[in-house]
């Protein structure tokens, strides 16, 4: 039984993981010195993992300070709404046979730029609902 606090229908691991491929665009969640950051970006998620292509600034910086994450992606369907969150370690690429291995895979950016950097999220937990929209509520 689900409550206010608690709504949806929670979604078996399987089930999450077919909604994260099925989806190209999430959010990145790092934090470093108690201070969070979320960054919208586009991945694939495949092999149990979410790949993200990437070029220098804050995010790479800061996932090499504290490489424990969460990523969650979303979505809209007939009148439904689901959630995915991945809790995990981020790690960048560096040997040049895991870097190869990645430019293979289907990760295109949404700005249509080179991306040198490839960052690896191996999940420790997934979890995710799916929801029933309903009407909007009354305002008073």
């Amino acid at each position: 039984m689900n409550t206010d606090e608690e709504p949806g229908v929670v979604l078996s691991r399987e089930e999450a993981w077919e909604l994260l491929q099925g989806s190209r665009f999430g959010r990145l969640a790092v934090s470093v010195a108690n201070q969070p950051d979320v960054y919208p970006l586009n991945y694939l998620a495949t092999q149990e993992k979410i790949w993200i292509r990437t070029n220098p600034g804050s995010k790479l910086a800061e996932l090499t300070v504290n490489s424990l994450v969460a990523f969650e992606a979303d979505g809209l369907s007939d009148g439904t709404a689901w959630s995915v969150v991945v809790k995990g370690v981020a790690r960048i690429l560096e040997s040049q046979t895991e870097i190869d291995a990645a430019d293979l895979l289907p990760v295109e950016p949404w700005i249509k730029t080179r991306m040198w950097t490839h960052v690896e999220v191996t999940p420790a937990s997934v979890s995710g609902r799916r929801f029933v929209l309903g009407a909007e509520p009354e305002r008073c």
